[in-house]
C-alpha cells in the first residue's frame, strides 16, 4: 500500500522543535531499524536510506516515521548479485563504491550514517577534494569532533561504530542494532542538544541550489577518473595540467512515492543521487555535477 504522507521531512521537524536530546535521535533510529528490519525479512533492500527518504505520516507529535523513494530497491536472492554503485555517495557503503557484491548490510551501514547526523547535524565524511573524499568513505575514516560531540555519550558513539564498520560481515544487522542499548536501553541521554543540532542541520543540508541532482553512475565514472589521473600524474606536464569539464543540471523534479512498512517497489531503477560535502565549519559546497 502507499500513503500520503503530510508531516514533513525529518530535518525540518528537528529544525522546528524547540527541544531535541538524544534519547529522541535514539527514538527516531528505533523506528527506522525496525521498517528496515521488516523490509529486510521480506528480501528487500533500500539502497539509498537518507534523512531526505525519511517522512512523517503526518503532522502531530507523535507521528510515525515512513520511509520513502524504493526507485533503487532490489529484492535480495533473486539470483542477481548486487554489485551496482547506486544511492548516495555520503551514504553509501565501502563495498558499494568499491564496486564488490553486496548485501543488505549496506542498509544498515546507512543506517549509522543517519544516526551519525541526527546528533551533530553534519555528515560523517566530507572533503573539499574528491579522491579524499571516497578515501574516507572507502576506509571508514570518520571521527566524532569536539566540541560537537562532547556532550554525546559513549554508548551512542558505539552504538554508531556497530552500524559503520568497515567489513559487512562485521557490521551489526538490524536485529542486533535493535538490541544495542542505546536502542533498548537507558543509555542515551536527555540533555537538549537542539541548538547545536539545529545550527548544523540548517548549515550543512538547507535546501540551496547546491544540492543537484547526480547520477550514481557518474560518481564512479567520476572514481575511476580520479584513479587514473592519480596513477599518471607523475608523468605528465606540470605546466599544462589536465582540465576536467563538468555539466550542471538543474534538480530533476521529485518522484518520491512515500509508502509504509509494507510496502516496496522492488524495481532497481536508475535514480539520481546527491553528492553534497558540508562541513561542520562551512556551508553547503558546490557539486560537481555530471550528466550519463
Amino acid at each position: 500500500y502507499c500513503y500520503m504522507v503530510s508531516g514533513g521531512e525529518l530535518f525540518d521537524r528537528i529544525v522546528e522543535k524547540g527541544f531535541y536530546t538524544e534519547k529522541d535521535a535514539s527514538t527516531l533510529i528505533r523506528q527506522v531499524l525496525d521498517a528496515v528490519n521488516y523490509l529486510h525479512r521480506m528480501g528487500i533492500v533500500h539502497r539509498d536510506l537518507k534523512p531526505e527518504n525519511l517522512l512523517y505520516f503526518n503532522p502531530q507529535d507523535e507521528s510515525k516515521i515512513m520511509i520513502s523513494d524504493f526507485g533503487l530497491s532490489k529484492m535480495e536472492g533473486s539470483g542477481d548479485v548486487m554489485s551496482t554503485a547506486c544511492g548516495t555517495p555520503g551514504y553509501v557503503a565501502p563495498e558499494v563504491l568499491a564496486q564488490k557484491p553486496y548485501s543488505k548490510a549496506v542498509d544498515c551501514w546507512s543506517i549509522g550514517v543517519i544516526a551519525y547526523i541526527l546528533l551533530c547535524g553534519y555528515p560523517p565524511f566530507y572533503d573539499e577534494n574528491d579522491s579524499k573524499l571516497f578515501e574516507q568513505i572507502l576506509k571508514a575514516d570518520y571521527e566524532f569532533d569536539a566540541p560537537y560531540w562532547d556532550d554525546i555519550s559513549d554508548s551512542a558513539k558505539d552504538f554508531i561504530g556497530s552500524l559503520m564498520e568497515k567489513d559487512p560481515a562485521k557490521r551489526f544487522t538490524c536485529d542486533l542494532a535493535l538490541r544495542h542499548p542505546w536502542i533498548s536501553g537507558d543509555t542515551a541521554l536527555c540533555k537538549n542538544i537542539h541548538e547545536s543540532v539545529s545550527r548544523q542541520i540548517k548549515k550543512n543540508f538547507a535546501k540551496s541550489k547546491w544540492r543537484q541532482a547526480f547520477n550514481a553512475t557518474a560518481v564512479v565514472r567520476h572514481m575511476r577518473r580520479l584513479q587514473l589521473g592519480s596513477s599518471m600524474g607523475s608523468s605528465m606536464d606540470q605546466s599544462n595540467p589536465p582540465t576536467r569539464t563538468s555539466q550542471a543540471q538543474k534538480p530533476a523534479p521529485s518522484q518520491t512515492t512515500p509508502c509504509s512498512l509494507a510496502s516496496a517497489a522492488s524495481s532497481p531503477a536508475a535514480a539520481g543521487a546527491e553528492l553534497n560535502r558540508p562541513h561542520p565549519s562551512a556551508g553547503p559546497a558546490p557539486v560537481l555535477t555530471e550528466t550519463k
